[in-house]
């Protein structure tokens, strides 16, 4: 599923990545002799020293275990209506490596709040792409909802984490909302274009198009 969500991120993107998620995922002990704080059930590990970029991507044995009778490759339909909450971190994990990779690659840094809102994105697009056809409009109306209004936050955010997951759900909410005219449209290619356009502006560039409201 791992491949999967990667491959599925690329197509949306219209971007390839030599490097693939699955194998850098790690287990609780690396991921703790790597930094990990062991706060959440999915972790990017970076780290960057003269010019050279490590990643490692952690993702909890609890976690796989809840998604392990969906590995199997059949439709996500039902992993979407049974474990949605399950899907998000492991997708919210592979957006994060996808994301810096990409970034590298460009010559780019990235802030964390951009990596947060691009990964609040993915998984819309994951999510409402999976879905697309007879009923999408109801599917990307929950799917708003869901996502980024019945949400809660851990209790043990720092100040300036808990402003920077806020600020992520602020900014990729109206970005998905403007997104909606395509959906009800089913207007596809769109779609797609508006996805790749906000994937491939930088820094306060993104931030600034997520923000803006219709």
């Amino acid at each position: 599923m791992i491949g999967r969500v990667q491959e599925h991120l690329e197509a949306i993107y219209g971007i390839t990545c030599a490097a693939r998620a699955e194998g850098f995922v790690v287990d609780t002990e690396a991921a703790v002799q790597l930094g990990a704080t062991g706060r959440c059930e999915e972790e990017l590990l970076v780290h960057e020293a003269e010019g050279e970029l490590e990643m490692a991507l952690y993702l909890a044995p609890a976690l796989l275990h809840r998604l392990a009778p969906y590995w199997s490759g059949g439709p996500l339909d039902s992993l979407l209506e049974r474990e949605l909450d399950g899907f998000c971190q492991l997708a919210e994990g592979v957006s994060h490596f996808l994301y810096v990779a990409h970034t590298a690659t460009h010559g780019r840094t990235v802030s964390l709040l951009e990596l947060e809102a691009q990964a609040e994105v993915d998984k819309f697009a994951l999510c409402l792409l999976h879905r697309w056809g007879d009923g999408v409009e109801a599917w990307a109306e929950e799917l708003l909802g869901r996502l980024f209004d019945r949400v809660s936050y851990r209790e043990r955010l720092s100040e300036a984490e808990r402003w920077r997951y806020e600020e992520a759900n602020r900014l990729s909410r109206n970005f998905c909302s403007r997104l909606m005219g395509h959906v009800t449209g089913r207007r596809l290619e769109r779609l797609l274009t508006d996805l790749r356009y906000a994937y491939r502006l930088g820094a306060e560039a993104k931030l600034r198009h997520f923000g803006q409201v219709s």
